[in-house]
């Protein structure tokens, strides 16, 4: 039998130099270019643009509120009525509200201490204070050494009951709502939160129950953070300069326009009447924080933000748990989004700008405009047009514009404003998990509804700093490490490839100078690719 030609399969244009791959795959390439990828890069760059000059008005709108809030604005105590709460010779302490203090925690070996003997620290007479530890800990030494610490201070006089569930049943969201259906809660007015790594000053209560107190339309005061361990290493100062700008402007402006904010789950205290009022917690997202805010907020609830009222914490010090926290940041609002959208639209009770503000400003640009059009324009959308040069993108977005919301960015925390460059690359590759964690989100697929409790190494880090400072090989302290193939980030390693081969396409043929970019973007998909972000120095 005659055996057929592949020249009667193969096109004949596709004959020419057939032995040289390379010339058949750059013909392939200009046959799908022109009609298909061309029109679809100019389509995604116009998006990417649109969605850049969303995040850089925001950027500015905030901007300008926030010189205005510093400079003309009243302080909380001139906007609200704030008289002290003081000791009556006469009737005692009846005058102090009854306060609940709710410590959450699972498996917080390193920290437990930490909040418990903050909490029973603070100032507030004995008999007007309720502290419960709420501890969902699957480990039974750690629950063991909790619960004698709590009987520890109870020794001493202290009101502090330890609790624990049969099951993690709404994980943090369940154990508070939990917590707020004993009996010894129904006096109780107030209910203040602390994380098991935070640690509020003393006078934590006195500077924040008198707003509660004397304004009952207040439901929230929530104070501002403080990092105890912002200066562990690099990954902890990025952390830092993210967050104080959150604190420092978004949280600001948010409670000097429209009294709301996201509360952050941690050092507030809530109006127990609101909490009740907006429906309780909820565990149908991993932002139990922000449903209950929101919820309270479209009931009419104003929220205080307090700026000089500081509360210690920790900061995730390995790239690992710093991932599993931004995973849940990212897609708990998106999925809230998702499902409160139409709620907050058809709500009678709130003004039509603050409508705009929450779903606009709050959900929209914040919590997914600002994650997509940081990964797609400047990992993907950006390095592709170097290998497509009929497409292209304005400097005015490629360079003013990121410029200007990083340089708006940075006014959180001065002192770090030379690692400003190295933020901006690490911020880009975070974008990544960002992004897909708020897709994951909006679409409720996957981990949407994933909790991973972020892990603190509390005194463990400084131990373990020390240690290698003096150079000492003691084995009471062993240097916070996992092993090599754990840490190993596919998906930043892809990308690291991917950015390093556009960046090499730009230096031989592009025009642009893209190339300097795009290889140190290289190096930093490549460093928390490896896992090497976090290391505690």
């Amino acid at each position: 039998m005659d055996q057929i030609s592949p020249k009667l399969l193969i096109p004949q244009s596709f004959l020419v130099n057939r032995d040289d791959v390379t010339s058949q795959l750059g013909l392939m390439w200009e046959l799908i270019k022109a009609p298909l990828l061309v029109p679809m890069l100019k389509l995604s760059v116009y998006i990417c643009l649109g969605m850049a000059l969303m995040l850089f008005m925001e950027r500015v709108y905030m901007g300008i509120v926030i010189v205005l809030v510093k400079l003309f604005w009243k302080k909380p105590e001139e906007r609200y009525k704030f008289v002290p709460i003081e000791d009556d010779e006469e009737h005692g302490s009846s005058n102090f509200p009854v306060v609940l203090v709710q410590i959450p925690m699972f498996n917080e070996k390193e920290v437990y201490k930490i909040s418990i003997g903050a909490a029973c620290g603070l100032s507030w007479p004995s008999d007007r204070l309720v502290i419960q530890v709420l501890d969902d800990s699957t480990d039974s030494a750690i629950k063991s050494m909790v619960e004698q610490e709590c009987q520890r201070w109870a020794s001493k006089g202290i009101n502090i009951t330890y609790q624990i569930r049969e099951n993690r049943t709404g994980y943090k969201a369940g154990a508070l709502k939990e917590g707020l259906k004993r009996s010894y809660v129904k006096h109780c007015e107030y209910v203040a939160i602390i994380d098991a790594d935070f640690r509020p000053d003393p006078d934590f209560l006195r500077k924040s129950i008198p707003f509660l107190d004397h304004n009952p339309d207040i439901a929230l005061v929530q104070a501002r953070w403080r990092f105890v361990n912002a200066d562990e290493c690099l990954l902890t100062r990025m952390q830092e300069m993210s967050l104080d700008y959150h604190f420092t402007v978004e949280q600001e402006v948010g409670s000097a326009t429209h009294a709301f904010f996201g509360f952050n789950g941690t050092a507030g205290i809530w109006r127990i009447a609101a909490i009740n009022e907006a429906g309780g917690w909820k565990d149908r997202t991993t932002v139990e924080d922000m449903d209950l805010a929101v919820r309270a907020s479209l009931r009419g609830w104003k929220f205080l933000y307090l700026g000089d009222l500081q509360v210690k914490s920790e900061l995730p010090s390995t790239f690992k748990a710093f991932r599993f926290q931004q995973h849940r940041w990212s897609c708990g609002p998106a999925n809230l989004f998702r499902k409160m959208v139409g709620e907050i639209i058809t709500n009678k009770k709130v003004r039509f700008w603050k409508k705009v503000y929450v779903i606009y400003s709050f959900f929209f640009v914040r919590k997914i405009i600002a994650h997509m059009v940081t990964f797609f324009f400047y990992c993907v959308v950006l390095p592709l047009t170097i290998l497509v040069p009929e497409v292209k993108v304005p400097i005015w977005g490629s360079v003013y514009i990121p410029s200007i919301i990083t340089i708006l960015n940075s006014v959180g925390t001065p002192r770090s404003i030379h690692l400003l460059f190295y933020w901006i690359l690490f911020e880009n590759v975070m974008s990544l998990h960002r992004t897909k964690a708020t897709l994951i989100g909006l679409f409720e697929t996957g981990r949407a509804n994933e909790w991973v409790v972020t892990e603190k190494l509390g005194d463990v880090a400084k131990k373990v700093a020390e240690a290698n400072k003096n150079k000492t090989n003691s084995k009471a302290v062993k240097r916070y490490r996992s092993k090599f193939m754990d840490r190993l980030n596919t998906l930043e390693l892809g990308f690291s490839a991917f950015l390093f081969l556009c960046g090499c396409f730009d230096f031989m043929y592009g025009k642009n100078n893209y190339f300097i970019y795009l290889w140190l973007q290289t190096i930093t998909f490549f460093i928390t690719g490896i896992g090497y972000v976090g290391t505690i120095i």
